[in-house]
């Protein structure tokens, strides 16, 4: 039977740490003695060190549809694994995934929810919701750059995940496969292992050892157990090859995709002062759809935008107010809010110097300017994740200006935690 990881050489010209770093540094960081090495971390648990464990990605790294997420996910086979091999050892398991989201969320999440923990080893997911069928230069670029970044800053060796939904096993082979190939070859050039669930899965089925249904028994997105004991297979595997063959980590002197990434900001929006009339600084919901959202977990806090104020003590009588439009000033060619969804929220337009971001919807006969942040159809809060522009002009000033959309006879909200912005000279510049 073959075993579906792939370790993937370093070739060419080996490239110093530092060129990351250098590009990309982390404040406050302490500086560590731990490399990119699978030996190093091998030798370290062998030790029974304090180590940290971090699973970076979306619902697939959670574990939708798994009977129990903390034990019968990949992440929680792979501890129990941890625990087996390395019974010495005193590691520390980091869920890092929330559902729903990509490698261009992921960029701007690197510093807190990964390189933040101090991680010894990093598992890395993203594959399937940044498409394995698109080739999408723009979340080619941030994914690289998630890589990059944890290498170069974090100092830690990477596992690479791709994981498959359901049609991606049915298709039977790889073939078209382009998002796959370009993060196989994003491992390759950066030295890191891969555990290439799809094909392992494909095998499976083909040879009678697992059926599709069993796999895939609730939906065709997430997987139930049995699926995801696959996938701890194939992730166990590639660490296994990284240790066997001592592979470090080591990033290459130039980025195969667009250095866009590698520079981020992460503005929180409770820094301007003061706010515009009907904002103000909130706390991100203790309840969510599914606990992979629950954004108390991943905001630091939250800007609300409401249409309605309360009148005496909360929870009590409220009153209209009005809203103004929140509007500052950046560099940066790509721009993306993050926040929280809520079953309050209602729709905002955005606008980049003076003109409204409009956007393709299927249905929609015409462009739509509306983005709606409700979370109604998921009948919980849940994650605003929402691109606004990309290809922007570099080293250049713009103006951005958020503008909520209520309606006069409901109380409705927006919440937004960050404007977050990439490319050259990335930076939020504060009020227009």
């Amino acid at each position: 039977m073959r075993t579906h990881w792939s370790s993937i050489g370093f070739t060419g010209l080996a490239a110093s740490l530092l060129v990351g770093a250098c590009v990309f540094a982390m404040e406050g960081l302490p500086e560590r003695r731990a490399t990119p090495s699978f030996a190093d971390f091998d030798r370290r648990a062998n030790a029974g060190e304090r180590l940290n464990v971090v699973f970076f990605g979306a619902s697939l790294t959670w574990g939708a549809n798994a009977s129990d997420p903390q034990l019968t996910s990949y992440r929680g086979v792979i501890a129990r694994r941890f625990e087996a091999a390395y019974p010495k050892a005193h590691i520390k398991y980091w869920d890092a995934a929330i559902g729903g989201t990509g490698s261009q969320l992921g960029a701007f999440r690197v510093d807190r929810d990964v390189l933040g923990r101090m991680p010894d080893l990093v598992f890395v997911d993203f594959s399937a919701n940044d498409g394995v069928k698109s080739a999408n230069p723009e979340t080619l670029a941030s994914y690289e750059a998630v890589i990059r970044r944890i290498i170069a800053a974090g100092r830690a060796p990477v596992v690479i995940a791709i994981f498959p939904y359901k049609w991606d096993v049915e298709a039977g082979s790889t073939d078209g496969m382009k998002g796959r190939e370009a993060h196989m070859a994003i491992a390759k050039a950066y030295n890191c292992p891969v555990a290439d669930v799809i094909s392992l899965c494909q095998e499976q089925v083909k040879t009678g050892k697992a059926r599709l249904d069993e796999l895939w028994p609730i939906d065709a997105v997430h997987p139930g157990d049995e699926g995801y004991r696959l996938f701890a297979e194939a992730a166990w595997a590639a660490f296994q090859d990284g240790v066997e063959k001592q592979l470090t980590c080591t990033p290459p002197m130039k980025m195969l995709h667009a250095e866009t990434y590698m520079t981020t900001v992460r503005w929180h929006i409770s820094s301007l002062k003061p706010l515009p009339a009907g904002w103000k600084v909130g706390t991100p919901n203790r309840t969510s759809a599914w606990y992979d959202a629950l954004m108390s977990r991943w905001l630091d806090d939250v800007v609300v935008a409401s249409n309605r104020r309360d009148v005496g003590r909360p929870g009590g009588a409220r009153e209209p107010q009005a809203v103004e439009p929140l509007k500052v000033r950046f560099i940066g060619t790509m721009v993306l809010l993050f926040g929280e969804k809520t079953l309050k929220s209602g729709k905002y337009r955005v606008s980049i110097d003076g003109n409204l971001v409009t956007r393709s919807v299927a249905g929609a006969k015409e462009p739509v300017a509306d983005f709606d942040a409700s979370a109604k159809m998921f009948g919980g809060n849940t994650h605003l994740t929402q691109v606004i522009a990309t290809g922007l002009a570099p080293r250049t000033e713009h103006t951005l200006e958020i503008l909520p959309v209520f309606k006069a006879d409901e109380d409705q909200e927006l919440r937004i935690e960050s404007i977050c912005v990439a490319g050259e000279g990335a930076r939020v510049l504060g009020r227009d």
